[in-house]
């Protein structure tokens, strides 16, 4: 007997409606987790109820898109919305754990404290996502330095698309147009002077004198561009992010410290250490810069040694107007200690100096060219998170097949 096509259709829906599996949403992409924590909700209000919270790092899928929000399953099966701007996307992702391998093998420059808690960054830039906060009283080792604007570029509009021509006139249109009466032909022109030849020879201009009282237009002045001093940071267990700058102070002795008149170190080594009665002092190396908002880490560096004669810090050897960058090295496995830095000379060529440190004297023992290393150039973050594409949305037909196949699998 051949059952008619509508009971055959009743059949289908009780079958799937008896199906106990649950219809799963199908990923249209993934993204990783920005934050440290962050709390996925029931609905696109960030007001409503939290469904579940994941973790820095923690691989999501992606289900679907409202403007700036998206809908995403964590690991543990849990969905909620949450903002984009919460997310990474892989490439993202691989470019930040490119950067911590990376700074695992970069010398520290100095141990800097923070006094109130701070948010690291993915990037060197105030809207890229905080992914770890380090604690109130906190120290980092500085690693690293970058000078970027403080507000990103701001695209171009998009040009106007040019005004669609007219449309032709219609049939009946052309017809009254061809049955109106032209107008009269136009008066005859009048006839030209008698001297017109002697009229049409130009008179050479005199320059007219310039008016002392109008004063040349002065150009506009350039507004500045505003820009921020990022720190690359590396924590106690490897994490590396990039910090405000002039939220970190360096850890330096306050006995030492006390000389920087005004200028923010950003780079300090204990080169030597001597005994004083029953407490040990260091001989110390920084770096200083002026005023900061410059492209290179600093314009001034300085030896101090322990007179125990005087019995406080004194300056052993200073060198200021140079632009000097990162990383500065010092050596302390030989005889005596030796420090490096690089040094920019004023035709722009980088130059690597060393010095030794005999005594209380310094001393210049060589000055090479420096080049930079090869860096191996991290996957560019993407533009945005990955769209829905048509090869993902499934028609009604073939999901109704799927369930009725893993229903008869039973």
């Amino acid at each position: 007997m051949i059952l008619p096509r509508a009971a055959i259709c009743f059949l289908l829906g009780f079958l799937v409606s008896c199906s106990t599996e649950t219809n799963r949403p199908i990923s249209i992409g993934e993204a990783y987790v920005g934050p440290s924590t962050l709390k996925l909700h029931q609905d696109l209000s960030a007001k409503s109820a939290v469904s579940g919270t994941v973790k820095h790092g923690d691989k999501l899928e992606i289900l679907e898109y409202r403007r700036r929000l998206a809908r995403v399953r964590g690991p543990d099966g849990a969905t909620g919305w949450t903002d984009m701007r919460q997310l990474l996307t892989p490439e993202q992702m691989a470019s930040l754990r490119h950067m911590a391998d990376s700074a695992a093998q970069y010398p520290s420059q100095g141990a800097a404290t923070v006094y109130d808690a701070l948010n690291m960054h993915t990037e060197p830039n105030r809207s890229s996502p905080s992914f770890w906060q380090i604690p109130e009283n906190g120290k980092v080792d500085v690693i690293g330095h970058k000078l970027v604007p403080r507000f990103q570029p701001v695209e171009e509009p998009a040009r106007p698309a040019p005004p669609k021509p007219a449309p032709a006139p219609r049939r009946k249109d052309r017809n009254k147009a061809a049955t109106k009466i032209a107008p009269p032909p136009p008066p005859p022109a009048p006839k030209p002077p008698a001297d017109w030849l002697a009229l049409s020879v130009p008179k050479a201009e005199t320059p007219k004198p310039a008016s002392p009282e109008a004063p040349a237009a002065e150009p506009k002045p350039v507004a500045p561009v505003p820009m921020d001093d990022w720190s690359l940071v590396r924590t106690a267990d490897n994490r590396t992010g990039w910090v405000l700058t002039r939220m970190l102070i360096m850890s330096i002795p306050d006995d030492v410290a006390q000389y920087a008149e005004g200028h923010r170190i950003t780079s300090y080594f204990a080169l030597r250490q001597t005994k004083e009665d029953d407490s040990v002092k260091n001989d110390w190396l920084w770096t200083t810069i002026t005023k900061g908002q410059g492209p290179y880490e600093f314009d001034s560096f300085r030896v101090f040694v322990w007179s125990h004669r005087h019995r406080r810090y004194e300056t052993a050897y200073i060198e200021r107007n140079v632009a000097g960058h990162f990383p500065v090295e010092v050596d302390r496995t030989g005889s005596v200690p030796r420090f490096s830095l690089i040094l920019e000379s004023d035709d722009g060529h980088l130059f690597r100096k060393t010095y030794t440190f005999e005594g209380f004297r310094i001393r210049m023992v060589s000055k090479e060219p420096y080049v930079a290393p090869p860096q191996v150039e991290p996957p560019k973050p993407a533009a945005s998170l990955p769209q829905p594409s048509a090869s993902t949305t499934r028609s009604l037909y073939s999901r109704l097949k799927d369930r009725v196949r893993r229903l008869f699998r039973r």
